[in-house]
């Protein structure tokens, strides 16, 4: 019990486990404030704050999902905005069904179904009015697929720039695919309006509340989880496989079957992040298959630092954050901030912003040492 103990204090240093800490205590307190305080109190935080940040933590766990495959394999990913849509969806679909005849039509069937004129339920979609059913399909479609993809890339030793083409190229495929109206995704417009999940209302407060709370799990037990793998051997051997892969297969590793482990891996977290995202936002459509979103969320692990885990969360955070203002205030220079964002990145924070916070904590030491010389 003790040894396991310290091995979880060893996972992260007292600073770090203090900024952990610290942000999960502020961010639960966010929905029980909602809860709590009426509107035009001091303390009361808006059911929009709750949703926009509940958001913000389902994009983290998204780029804390890249982070292991990109800063820890060096597999650079422009295709994971497909596994987080695929979870959104599996989830989203049971909370159509869950609409049952409430729906403009009155029909057992979705709303978008009777519109064009769907009998009943394609195959895909049977035993979907389970909640555990559909909790299964949000790891094992994302899973599968990734597994599959990542085997015939892997085995084939297809790797960098044009790994990177294939997985952007895989993730537009799926998003023209689920844009058709008869393939039974719900298309241009996919899955919305739900009301209800396990029988309680969707925009309830506490529904919500509950959500966030789920939400703001997962993400810390996905840190958690991934630190000890990247601590491990298993993470020496992943980081062999981004620094010299040559070197590795010479000491007699194979690294097939480590690509494919944390590639798996990762596309299930996305598609958890997805299915968390759904209820919360209230809708998921083709446009999170786009490509611009998956290379949007190689935008949010560079910002904050790939290869560190906690530095793509703060990427998340910040770039979302920033799109938030920017897109009530200017719209249309969103995509400008963005492209310059990821320049200035590029250029002169090679390592994110935990790696200038790093510098400056050196900087500061090495000022504080010479001034006790």
């Amino acid at each position: 019990m003790m040894n396991s103990l310290r091995g979880y204090q060893g996972l992260f240093s007292r600073l770090m486990w203090a900024v952990i800490a610290a942000f999960s205590v502020l961010a639960a307190l966010l929905p029980v404030c909602n809860l709590m305080f009426p509107d035009g109190h001091m303390l009361h935080v808006s059911a929009y704050t709750v949703a926009l940040v509940g958001k913000f933590m389902c994009y983290a766990l998204a780029a804390l999902a890249l982070d292991l495959v990109w800063g820890y394999t060096g597999i650079l990913s422009l295709g994971h905005g497909v596994f987080f849509a695929l979870g959104a969806y599996a989830h989203g679909m049971y909370l159509m069904r869950a609409i049952g005849a409430q729906g403009q039509y009155h029909s057992s069937l979705p709303d978008f179904m009777v519109f064009l004129d769907w009998k009943t339920y394609p195959w895909y979609w049977a035993f979907t009015e389970h909640f555990w059913y559909c909790m299964a399909l949000v790891l094992l479609v994302p899973g599968v697929l990734a597994f599959v993809f990542g085997y015939f890339a892997f085995r084939s030793r297809i790797k960098g720039v044009y790994f990177s083409i294939i997985t952007q190229a895989m993730t537009y495929a799926f998003m023209l695919l689920f844009f058709r109206n008869d393939t039974g995704f719900g298309g241009n417009n996919g899955f919305t309006d739900f009301k209800t999940i396990l029988g309680y209302s969707v925009t309830a407060p506490a529904t919500k509340a509950v959500l966030f709370l789920l939400t703001l799990a997962f993400l810390l037990a996905a840190l958690v989880g991934a630190r000890a793998i990247v601590r491990s051997k298993l993470g020496r051997v992943l980081q062999g496989v981004r620094d010299s892969e040559a070197r590795l297969m010479f000491l007699g590793y194979n690294p097939l079957w480590f690509k494919l482990f944390v590639w798996t891996l990762s596309a299930v977290l996305c598609g958890i992040a997805g299915a968390l995202y759904v209820p919360q936002v209230g809708i998921i459509n083709p446009s999170e298959m786009s490509p611009a979103n998956s290379i949007e969320m190689v935008v949010w692990v560079a910002v904050g630092g790939r290869g560190t885990l906690i530095g793509p969360i703060l990427g998340a955070f910040t770039v979302n954050g920033l799109k938030s203002w920017f897109t009530a205030a200017l719209p249309e220079l969103w995509l400008f901030a963005l492209g310059l964002l990821f320049i200035v990145v590029t250029l002169f924070m090679q390592q994110g912003m935990l790696g200038v916070l790093k510098q400056w904590r050196r900087g500061k030491a090495a000022g504080v040492d010479k001034e006790a010389a």
